[in-house]
């Protein structure tokens, strides 16, 4: 019981995500369109989400994360969306049939959400313009709400 007690402590215990406050791990994903390098982007805040085609939130947040993006580019905000995707005739049509604008690389062997110990999609880390990371997102967000917008455009 004890054993118990002290294991579900720590899911209580308002400790927030291990990297938070780090230096975001950089990762180079090489698909069949190109190559992305997640310090390509340092000056810029990165949303990088980590996504599949076939994840019903990761679908449900697509036109807000699209919308976002579109609207926040020009101050410096840049989505990096890095699809687990196997199949990539499913990964580049899910691209065409949401209008999909984002920078996005098909990561099929999980290398860099691995390296950010992602297990469940999607899951999302905001970094600032330094390289840090300062939030993490697990589910589907609306990306269009004004405390996001806000939250995003004041790092």
């Amino acid at each position: 019981m004890i054993g118990l007690l002290a294991a579900l402590s720590g899911c209580y215990s308002g400790s927030h995500p291990g990297r938070i406050g780090s230096d975001a791990p950089d990762f180079t994903v090489k698909d069949s369109d190109h190559s992305v390098t997640l310090s390509q982007f340092r000056g810029q805040v990165v949303v990088l989400n980590f996504w599949a085609t076939w994840c019903p939130p990761c679908i449900e947040e697509i036109p807000s994360m699209v919308h976002m993006q579109t609207h926040l580019k020009d101050k410096g905000v840049v989505v990096l969306a890095v699809s687990i995707d196997a199949d990539d005739a499913a990964y580049h049509k899910f691209l065409k049939d949401y209008n999909v604008n984002m920078v996005t690389v098909r990561d099929e062997p999980r290398k860099a959400s691995s390296l950010y110990g992602t297990f469940g999609w999607p899951e999302t880390y905001i970094i600032d313009r330094k390289g840090v990371i300062r939030r993490k997102f697990i589910g589907a967000v609306d990306w269009t709400s004004p405390e996001i917008v806000d939250y995003l455009t004041k790092l």
